[in-house]
């Protein structure tokens, strides 16, 4: 045995998909929410150590854990550890090799080499690293919320028994017990055993001697009354035969009657048949087709009627719009045409020839005046003289200007009229042709359907005169398909008729027998169907009886001679004698058993309870200073002040969760290996605690981390706040199951 210390572990396991979890010496706290993961690490770690049980099975209730950690990615399980074993570092590594044997594979090598651990297999690894085995380990290290309670077993008990006998674990006082016990229940528990099962047989030895009287009583009974029923069997037989013979002669009448109505229904149908081929009538199929063809012509006919008044229509359409079109402003004209017509504008205006005249009219006095002015002042008469001139030409030109612009105002409003009295006309023309081609088509439609009217018609009538000379219009046509539908179904009917004739006389023919004697017989006094159930209830009784006597005969038989049967009781009397004593052995062996537990258990009781007691003194601020259990684990609390013990089922939920754990922490100290320092790991088992409880526990653990490593798995962040700032103690929170430091 060596000390353990995990430093990390590595998981493909349940929700675990490739993840890592590192962990120090001392007090690691876990934290994460439900779900996160927590109890799926536990569970990885305990099958590091200890591997899967893959022979477990689901049951009622339970999950086997190769079942419940399956990976949910649907992988192969796989996992690894790496820790400290005394002064090496080790690597441990199993995985899954075949389906059904889940991290089967085993590996157990020196840190950073290749190198074998000699004597670390899978199945001792837990045990030779712990020192204890996996049940001893999940029932004192292994602590969760809902196993804080200890059971018993006889890996702890074995365990148990060595700190306080002479060291060796070979021995149980509950696989003892229950040996023994095995052996009492064997020869008698309650209404089984061997003890039991030979009385059972010695009583029922005696039971049959007394039985074969009676049953020989039983059989001339039996067979006395198998004789009466067989004579009124006979009897009935009798009757029975009457009856056939009286019914034979009724069914022979019945079948002349079913001969005379074959002939009866032959001969209609014969005439039937001969009337038609005279009549030419056609066949159904022909007739079918042809009142088909019939239905059709009439919705060829509202077809017809209906695309004629479509034609109406359209005409009126075509009308309207060629209407609109003479209407237009281009009547006759197509609108490639309007659109080459000139625009009627009056002349552009240009420069007035008056102007131009009355400028020259001007211009002799304007030299006239300035030579008058020269002699008198030379450059005014210059320009005044231009100046006249020039404002009559800018006057000139200013009016033209006014002229034009009006002009071209007016122009561009006649075109742009001109314009949408072309784009209104070409519509009214597309209009036009549209309504003129859709009258085309549907002219076409009408002149189409009247002549398929017209040749189906024609079709029509053709073919039915030739077995109706007289139809010379549809109606005449119709009336005729539908006499040759009611002859046809005439000849079908008495055809039919004359089938079940025949079935029926060839069903009597078969069922009648041969004719026999007619004369007098009489009416059977009950019916065939009164006699028969008489006679089956005859036949049932007889056949009861006999069975009854078989039966009895049988059984007087397997009863056997009385001499083999006195024999075979004293016998069994002797069994009992020698069973008794084994019995009365096996229990005083069971009560010196109990005697020596009970000794026993005076000296296991008060260590374990001294140090239950000190732990639960600490974790109840000294509410509580005694603890007391026996070897079943049953609990008591000794409040202080207080000499009276209180049953665990007495306190609180919270007092309780207490005692377990101070017993469980205990069992740690006294029954785990001291120098294995086996790990402590708890599951949320301080959640139902309150936050006084939970400090006092938390400071339980920070001291008991000391001396081995504990990792604390929770899901309330008040532990962490708790040893907020406490470099002793690593601190880890876990997202989906990623730590988070």
């Amino acid at each position: 045995m060596i000390f353990l210390l995990i430093r990390k572990m590595s998981a493909t396991f349940g929700r675990l998909q490739n993840q890592s979890l590192e962990l120090r010496d001392g007090l690691n706290i876990i934290e994460a929410p439900n779900e996160a993961g927590k109890s799926t690490w536990c569970a990885f770690l305990s099958a590091m150590l200890f591997g899967i049980n893959s022979r477990e099975r689901d049951r009622a209730g339970f999950i086997a854990d190769k079942n419940r950690f399956a990976p949910w990615a649907g992988v192969a399980m796989s996992g690894r550890l790496d820790c400290r074993a005394g002064d090496r570092e080790l690597t441990l590594t199993r995985a899954t090799r075949r389906q059904t044997a889940p991290m089967g594979e085993f590996q157990a090598v020196y840190a950073g080499t290749n190198e074998p651990v000699s004597g670390l297999t899978g199945p001792t690894c837990g045990e030779t690293l712990l020192g204890v085995s996996r049940e001893v380990f999940e029932r004192s290290a292994f602590i969760r919320q809902s196993g804080l309670a200890i059971t018993q077993d006889p890996g702890l008990e074995r365990r148990i028994a060595a700190l306080i006998t002479s060291g060796e674990e070979g021995t149980s006082y509950s696989e003892a017990a229950d040996t023994l016990k095995k052996q009492l229940n064997r020869r008698r528990h309650n209404k089984t055993g061997q003890l039991p099962a030979l009385e059972t047989e010695l009583l029922e030895t005696e039971r049959q001697l007394e039985e074969l009287e009676e049953l020989e009583v039983q059989l001339a009974a039996a067979r006395r009354r198998a004789e009466t029923l067989e004579g009124e069997k006979t009897s009935l037989e009798e009757e029975l035969t009457a009856c056939g013979r009286w019914e034979a002669s009724r069914q022979r009448h019945a079948l002349s009657q079913a001969e005379t109505a074959l002939q009866e229904a032959g001969r209609r149908a014969a005439d039937l048949r001969r009337q038609i081929e005279t009549e030419r009538v056609p066949e159904n199929d022909a007739i079918g087709r042809l009142r088909g063809a019939i239905v059709n012509l009439e919705t060829v006919r509202r077809s017809l009627k209906k695309a004629r008044e479509e034609q109406d229509e359209a005409r009126k359409a075509v009308l309207w719009a060629e209407a609109a079109v003479n209407d237009s402003p281009f009547p006759g004209q197509t609108p490639e045409q309007a659109a080459q017509l000139p625009l009627n504008l009056e002349p552009r205006p240009r420069f007035p020839l008056w102007g131009v005249l009355l400028t020259l009219a001007l211009g002799p006095g304007l030299w006239a005046a300035m030579v008058f002015f020269a002699q008198q002042n030379l450059r005014l008469s210059i320009g005044c003289g231009c100046g006249a001139g020039g404002l009559c030409l800018l006057a000139l030109s200013l009016l033209t200007i006014q002229k034009q612009k009006k002009w071209e105002v007016r122009a561009g409003s006649l075109r742009e009229q001109r314009q949408k009295s072309l784009e209104d006309f070409t519509a009214l023309y597309r209009a036009a042709e549209a309504a003129q081609a859709d009258l085309t088509a549907k002219t076409a439609a009408a002149d189409s359907l009247y002549s398929s009217l017209t040749t189906n018609e024609q079709g029509i009538l053709l073919e039915v005169r030739r077995f109706a000379p007289a139809a010379f219009d549809v109606p005449a046509a119709d009336a005729a398909l539908r006499a040759c539908a009611v002859r046809r179904r005439e000849l079908t009917e008495a055809e039919a008729a004359a089938r079940e004739a025949r079935l029926r006389y060839d069903l009597l023919a078969q069922q009648t027998p041969a004719a026999g004697e007619e004369a007098d017989l009489p009416v059977p006094a009950r019916s065939r169907e009164t006699v028969s159930a008489r006679l089956e209830e005859t036949r049932d009784a007889l056949a009861a009886a006999r069975s009854e006597a078989d039966r009895l005969a049988g059984q007087l038989h397997a009863l056997g001679d009385p001499v083999v049967l006195r024999s075979s009781a004293g016998h069994l009397r002797e069994q009992m004698q020698t069973l008794e004593g084994e019995y009365d052995a096996i229990q005083l062996a069971m009560d010196a058993l109990s005697a020596a537990n009970t000794a026993l258990q005076t000296r296991f009781s008060p260590e374990l309870g001294r140090r239950a007691a000190e732990i639960f003194r600490e974790l109840t601020d000294g509410r509580y200073t005694g603890v007391t259990l026996d070897r079943s684990f049953r609990l008591s609390a000794e409040p202080s002040g207080d000499s009276v013990c209180r049953d665990a089922a007495l306190l609180s939920a919270g007092a309780v969760d207490q005692l377990y754990l101070a017993v469980r922490l205990a069992i740690c100290d006294l029954v785990l290996p001291e120098e294995a320092c086996v790990p402590i790991v708890l599951d949320d088992a301080l959640t139902n605690f309150d936050n006084v409880r939970c400090a006092a526990a938390l400071r339980y653990l920070r001291a008991a981390a000391q001396k081995r490593q504990i990792l604390l798995f929770t899901c309330h962040s008040r532990e962490a706040e708790f040893f907020a700032g406490d470099s002793g103690v690593f601190i880890q929170r876990l997202t989906g199951g990623a730590p988070l430091v």
